[in-house]
């Protein structure tokens, strides 16, 4: 998927032999569900719904809506911008950095969305006009409500994501493996802002695991083990979580995968596909940990210190 500025968007099949086919239009998400091209900046990827399958959210220019791209399988998205409540909220905002993740740990996917305008003079009312918007804008968060919408949650947020700035790239990652995803956004002309995920205690989020693999080169896996896509069954929901590279705006987030579990004290299964494409289950053995799944030897471990 490539996201386009002022253009319809990318979408290409991958044919499993080094090749990429074009897929852009027949596949929905070239388009907005008016038929429209919009002005996108920033994508995530994640499966927001536990349906098994990636589904697509890409941020906006001012004036008109992030749009939301779900899966429903065979190749084919459909625009539930409106349905999923986040096509009003995120009108007035010039979007960049965007992610899928769980902050609160229920099992299901939220969503983050930094912004900031272009134009510095977004503020003035010079002539007459008013741009309806600012310059340094807040970020949003979206609470996922069991796959079926996501709610803005406004200053529960936090003073981090509510105080307005001229944000642009963003990354997520659990900076203190306390089991809570905490966010770093990059500040044009401005230091970055470091988001520590407080506004959830620890002991009122759900449990967690997050699962560091490594690749067996041998078996022509990438050590890092990017492209490779893991499968966690736990509290009666199968969740998706993959090894990526260079989503959000131009960013690098955890290689590590985390996965809320809710009130899920076991996890009843992991599967690991490699990017090679062994599809291998593992034991895990206790959940609230990080953990090690290492390819070549087929062995889960605890994760040393972070360097």
């Amino acid at each position: 998927m490539v996201a386009n500025d002022s253009g319809p968007n990318y979408v290409y099949r991958n044919l499993g032999n080094g090749r990429f086919a074009d897929v852009s239009y027949q596949s929905g998400a070239a388009l907005d569900a008016d038929g429209r091209s919009q002005a996108h900046m920033g994508l995530a990827i994640g499966d927001y719904d536990n349906d098994g399958r990636d589904d697509i959210h890409i941020t906006n220019f001012a004036d008109d809506f992030n749009v939301l791209y779900h899966n429903d399988g065979k190749g084919s998205f459909s625009d539930v911008s409106n349905p999923s409540g986040l096509a009003s909220v995120t009108m007035p905002f010039l979007g960049w950095g965007t992610h899928f993740l769980d902050y609160d740990n229920d099992g299901w996917l939220d969503l983050f969305v930094a912004n900031g305008h272009v134009y510095p003079n977004a503020d003035s009312k010079a002539g007459g006009r008013d741009w309806n918007t600012s310059y340094a804008q807040r970020a949003l968060l979206f609470r996922n409500l069991d796959g079926k919408r996501f709610e803005e949650i406004g200053a529960a947020a936090g003073a981090a994501l509510t105080t307005p700035h001229v944000s642009r790239g963003s990354a997520a990652a659990d900076l203190d493996n306390d089991g809570g995803l905490d966010l770093v956004i990059n500040m044009l002309d401005g230091p970055p802002v470091v988001a520590r995920n407080v506004a959830t205690p620890a002991s009122a989020r759900g449990h967690w695991l997050a699962l560091q693999l490594r690749g067996d080169p041998a078996k022509k896996c990438p050590r890092d083990a990017i492209g490779s896509t893991v499968f966690v069954t736990a509290g009666g929901r199968r969740m998706r979580g993959e090894v990526a590279s260079g989503r959000g705006q131009i960013s690098q987030s955890d290689l590590r995968v985390h996965f809320g579990l809710g009130a899920a004290t076991s996890v009843a299964k992991v599967e690991v596909r490699w990017a090679n494409g062994d599809t291998v289950e593992y034991a895990v053995p206790r959940v609230d940990a990080i953990l090690v799944i290492d390819q070549a030897s087929g062995k889960v471990s605890a994760a040393g210190p972070v360097k």
